[in-house]
């Protein structure tokens, strides 16, 4: 073999060898492609939403509802406060001189997000589909109940909803909740008011009969008056899934709130002391007739949380 016909078949080897390796480094890029991609962080789903660089977390709480959300001696306490400190706190708003707890009324929990009085709502707000089209959720944090509770004189006479449709009796509750599109749908004609204390307060002094919400709004108030009422449990048969209202507007904060409920559940699962139960513990545990555990929130996105990028020690 000529040397021409050695160095042309050299040439086409050394070609089919460079068109090779080109092909395995194309199939190895499109293999990297398709490796899952880096998870954000904490820090820039913080970026993204509307709270960043904010002085103060603003959040709406409930003043009048014992157990859940109380103005106690110029102090927010609570069950619902508990939890909003803690995602406070998560959030890296820690302290009270970082976190302001603002006065929201039952009917004006989806107002004050969507005009921004608010950043988030932590104030026995049940998560509905209707509610899903005007604000965002992150939980739930609490599966509860509606029930009813009546003056302790009628305690042997309210004792069904077909007795709650008597118009003998007097039946309130806040405007705005699911409870009262509950007793529409029953056909049990009930008094609307701004917030359950204030159904309360016209039981004391004789105006209504019986009051209906959620049995963790009720509680407190049995708490606060133990020997004036009694919490007649009545077969509505739904569960109410109380989350934390987000503006709409901001998933980056929706996914946040989402993420740092589901850390404490998961220190739950793992037989730690979460935040939820210690909340729970000091709050609702010791008026509420059935154990409770902290449900498992939903759609909780993955993030890569402020000390997992760490470098080790």
């Amino acid at each position: 073999m000529n040397n021409d016909r050695l160095l042309s078949r050299f040439r086409a080897v050394a070609t089919t060898l460079a068109v090779a390796l080109t092909l395995t480094l194309a199939a190895a890029a499109g293999c990297d492609s398709r490796k899952e991609p880096e998870l954000p962080s904490v820090q820039e789903k913080l970026r993204e939403s509307h709270i960043y660089g904010q002085s103060k977390l603003r959040i709406g709480v409930a003043t009048n509802e014992p157990l859940m959300g109380e103005l106690r001696n110029g102090q927010h306490v609570g069950f619902d406060v508990e939890i909003g400190r803690y995602v406070a706190a998560s959030l890296g708003y820690e302290g009270e001189q970082r976190l302001e707890f603002v006065p929201v009324a039952t009917e004006d929990r989806i107002p004050s997000l969507q005009g921004g009085m608010v950043d988030l709502v932590v104030s026995s707000f049940s998560m509905t589909e209707e509610r899903k089209k005007l604000v965002s959720f992150a939980g739930p944090y609490f599966v509860t109940t509606q029930e009813v509770m009546v003056t302790s004189r009628l305690k042997d006479k309210i004792r069904t909803i077909e007795d709650l449709r008597d118009p003998a009796y007097k039946v309130c509750t806040s405007g705005g909740s699911t409870t009262e599109a509950e007793l529409e749908k029953r056909q049990v004609k009930a008094l609307v008011v701004k917030n359950v204390g204030d159904c309360v307060a016209g039981m004391r002094e004789g105006r209504y009969d019986a009051v209906s919400s959620d049995e963790t709004i009720l509680a407190g108030f049995l708490a606060s008056f133990p020997k004036e009422f009694e919490i007649v449990d009545m077969p509505f048969g739904t569960s109410e899934l109380l989350g934390i209202g987000v503006p709409i507007g901001d998933p980056a904060l929706r996914d946040l709130v989402a993420f740092f409920l589901q850390k404490s559940y998961e220190q739950g699962r793992n037989g730690q002391a979460s935040p939820w139960q210690t909340a729970y513990n000091r709050t609702l545990g010791p008026w509420l007739r059935a154990e409770k555990r902290q449900p498992q929130p939903l759609e909780v996105p993955k993030l890569v949380d402020f000390d997992d990028k760490a470098p080790a020690k």
